[in-house]
């Protein structure tokens, strides 16, 4: 007998499939370095956090949904933080976000 939990577990994981499959979609298909990062933040925020709910939700109060939760705590914190940090280190290797305008000519400095 399915009980409202479970409804809601199937939810949560269907979600979280949902944006992992949107995500992978949007790292395959868009055209430069940030906005793929954008994609794979959206893969690490959304799509895990909702799994992982639905995942504690099927756990029940059990040892496993408390490993679920850190866990889950863990890649709310690294994932975003690591994102940054790869924007930050392609800004600081002069790597130019697509900005829809024709890129400049090099100044020449003789």
């Amino acid at each position: 007998m399915l009980t409202l939990v479970h409804f809601a577990a199937g939810a949560c994981l269907l979600a979280g499939a949902a944006f992992l499959v949107i995500g992978a979609i949007g790292l395959v298909r868009l055209p430069d370095f940030f906005t793929r990062i954008h994609a794979t933040g959206i893969i690490d925020t959304m799509g895990i956090a909702l799994t992982f709910a639905g995942l504690v939700l099927l756990a029940g109060w059990s040892l496993p949904a408390v490993k679920l939760v850190l866990i889950l705590c863990f890649m709310l914190l690294t994932g975003p933080t690591a994102t940054h940090a790869l924007a930050k280190a392609a800004l600081h290797g002069r790597l130019n976000p697509l900005s829809g305008r024709p890129p400049e000519p090099p100044s020449s400095n003789t």
